[in-house]
């Protein structure tokens, strides 16, 4: 394995590891919600200017990409023998994309 792919393995690790917690109370929220009967009304009423919310959901959304993009990279790498600059480019675009759009919809419900 080389350096820059034990780098990648390794962030790749990382970030599942500290999306764990995101990932459980994001659950229990949506458990706790359809359980007790709570609107999607009720939910943003309760996020809008939320900055503890907006942090959790945009750090959740960070931790995301990368994780994500990192997979992204493997599969395409090996599906279209890509390789270098042009996937470098390639996925500077898509963790770009994958952040921008999270931020937003972070953005609407915070």
């Amino acid at each position: 394995m080389k350096n820059k792919d034990l780098k990648l393995y390794m962030t790749q690790r990382l970030s599942a590891i500290f999306m764990v917690p995101f990932i459980l109370l994001h659950l229990g929220v949506i458990i706790y919600a359809s359980r007790n009967g709570v609107s999607a009304t009720e939910i943003l009423g309760r996020t809008k200017g939320s900055i503890g919310w907006m942090l959790f959901y945009g750090l959740f959304v960070v931790a995301a990409s990368i994780h994500g993009t990192i997979g992204i990279r493997n599969i395409v790498s090996e599906m279209f023998a890509w390789r270098g600059l042009k996937l470098e480019i390639a996925m500077v675009l898509v963790v770009v994309l994958l952040v921008a759009v999270g931020l937003r919809a972070v953005g609407a419900v915070t």
